[in-house]
């Protein structure tokens, strides 16, 4: 397990039947987290909370507003600022538990002492994007939502950032295209979906395609590439089974698999937030 701080504008507080509560900057949220089968004594929705997001009758769900927020406000890592809102699905448009993977990759890049390319896939609203290119990569970010691109733009304005390359596409479809043209990278990072649809209606399914499309990932490697990585939130693909995709598909490389998590203020507990694969090679 590796545990993600730094954060100056982000805290878990507490946990319990089923649900997060969250510091974000100046506001509370409440949101569910199948991961959290314990139960507390005390009710969270009972503490200050500025939104809930909760289950409706049909399974799907919604924000209930206790007090008017802003559309969207920003929080701090580091030298970095992220812009975050309540958005579909209880997302917030960031995951706090990727600044484990945001120090690997400023650390990898820094030390390579040359240029880097990186392809961030499955990339959302580019935090990845951002910590990659303020370490002195070029980034190609690729998502299949155009609305996640504009708020990763907007993002990346935040940070002084102007040189990342944004494509709004099916993943798959372009990393075809970048093998016909011999494109290559030294770092490539995916943060696949559970389950998601492209812009013309393409289907993925992690477990279904995670094999394959990492097969076809290793078309765009480059012959001195640093690294690969995987992110997973799907409870059931644990860090092993993440680790034997890269073993097999990158045999040469040194792969490293662990679960990542975020410490609760409260219970003195981490919560488990995914896992992570990265063979270097």
């Amino acid at each position: 397990m590796k545990v993600a701080k730094d954060w100056q504008d982000y805290q878990v507080l507490s946990t319990g039947k089923g649900e997060k509560l969250e510091r974000w900057g100046k506001y509370t949220l409440l949101r569910p987290d199948p991961q959290i089968i314990w139960n507390v004594d005390k009710d969270l929705s009972k503490n200050k909370v500025d939104a809930h997001y909760h289950r409706t009758e049909n399974k799907s769900g919604e924000w209930k507003m206790f007090n008017r927020l802003p559309e969207h406000w920003t929080v701090d890592w580091r030298e970095f600022k992220f812009r975050v809102q309540p958005m579909n699905f209880k997302h917030t448009g960031l995951f706090p538990e990727q600044a484990v993977n945001w120090d690997l990759l400023i650390n990898t890049i820094k030390n390579a002492n040359r240029p880097v390319s990186v392809l961030n896939l499955f990339a959302y609203t580019g935090a990845a994007s951002i910590v990659c290119a303020k370490a002195g990569a070029s980034v190609t970010h690729v998502d299949a939502a155009k609305s996640i691109i504009d708020i990763s733009k907007e993002n990346a304005k935040l940070n002084g950032i102007d040189n990342i390359r944004y494509i709004n596409d099916d993943c798959q479809k372009f990393v075809e295209r970048e093998i016909r043209r011999g494109k290559k990278y030294d770092i490539v990072l995916m943060d696949p979906p559970s389950f998601g649809r492209g812009p013309k209606g393409e289907t993925w399914k992690i477990e279904d395609d995670i094999f394959n499309f990492v097969k076809l990932v290793k078309g765009v490697v480059s012959d001195n590439a640093l690294m690969v990585l995987i992110n997973s939130y799907t409870t059931g693909l644990q860090p092993t089974v993440m680790a034997n995709i890269l073993n097999c598909v990158f045999p040469t490389g040194q792969v490293d698999a662990y679960e990542i998590g975020l410490p609760t203020k409260e219970q003195g507990i981490i919560l488990p937030c995914g896992c992570t694969a990265v063979t270097r090679l």
